[in-house]
């Protein structure tokens, strides 16, 4: 008889909202029942409906930036469940500010304006029920955007900053192209080849993947050469498994 696997500590689905399909990551203890949302954009019944699924208690909210369709539900989560708004870096609050104008842009339902409890800087640090998570500022798709990883578990969300087979826009007001690049190559890459990483639209990828393979960002184009590294992962890693 095979000895049973252990349980991770920490388990992700994705909780796809609005009809841009942003992903929005739902990260839980799998003892205490504990959970952050990342980027909740929308579609706050369903929000809630993937905590009852699961049954969970909602502690955190974080978001990488302001843009509506990751930070569209921030407001009235926050407003149901008591739990305060971490992220992104205040620069992005001009996005925070228009949420509801760029909700009735796009047709969307829901989306309110929000001011986070508090903003985060590069280098802070967020914490799940004693796992801890890096803060790294990513500038470049929008000013304040961040990007929240554990090194640990090799799994970083990502936002806008970086999918699989492309890169974030940056053709809206504060956007800027050369920022973005610097922020990929000089923050995510080092983190290692190995990262899974969780973008705001699309398939899950790795860091090795992107540098080998993505037109906008890969080795043979920004030069970037740097060692990957490689430590045990406290993630369940079926980070593409959804919840709908």
């Amino acid at each position: 008889m095979n000895e049973a696997s252990p349980v991770p500590k920490l388990q992700v689905r994705l909780v796809p909202v609005t009809p841009l399909q942003q992903n929005c990551s739902l990260l839980w203890d799998t003892a205490t029942k504990h959970a952050a949302f990342v980027d909740p954009g929308g579609d706050i019944d369903k929000l809630l409906g993937a905590l009852a699924h699961f049954g969970l208690t909602l502690k955190r909210i974080w978001l990488t930036h302001g843009h509506l369709d990751h930070a569209g539900a921030a407001a009235e989560l926050r407003d149901r469940t008591g739990v305060a708004v971490e992220g992104p870096h205040r620069d992005d609050q001009f996005w925070l500010d228009q949420i509801e104008d760029s909700a009735r842009r796009y047709g969307i339902t829901g989306g309110r304006n929000v001011t986070p409890d508090r903003y985060l800087e590069d280098g802070d640090q967020l914490e799940l029920e004693g796992v801890t998570f890096d803060v790294a500022h990513t500038p470049g798709h929008t000013p304040g955007h961040v990007v929240i990883h554990n090194k640990a578990a090799r799994i970083a969300f990502v936002g806008d900053v970086l999918f699989a087979g492309s890169i974030g826009r940056t053709d809206f007001p504060r956007g800027n192209h050369q920022q973005l690049i610097d922020s990929i190559t000089t923050k995510l890459w080092p983190l290692g080849d190995d990262i899974t990483f969780v973008p705001g639209h699309g398939p899950t990828s790795t860091f090795g993947q992107e540098r080998k393979t993505n037109p906008f960002v890969a080795d043979s184009l920004t030069g970037y050469a740097g060692a990957s590294k490689v430590a045990p992962n406290e993630i369940d890693q079926k980070t593409t498994k959804r919840y709908t």
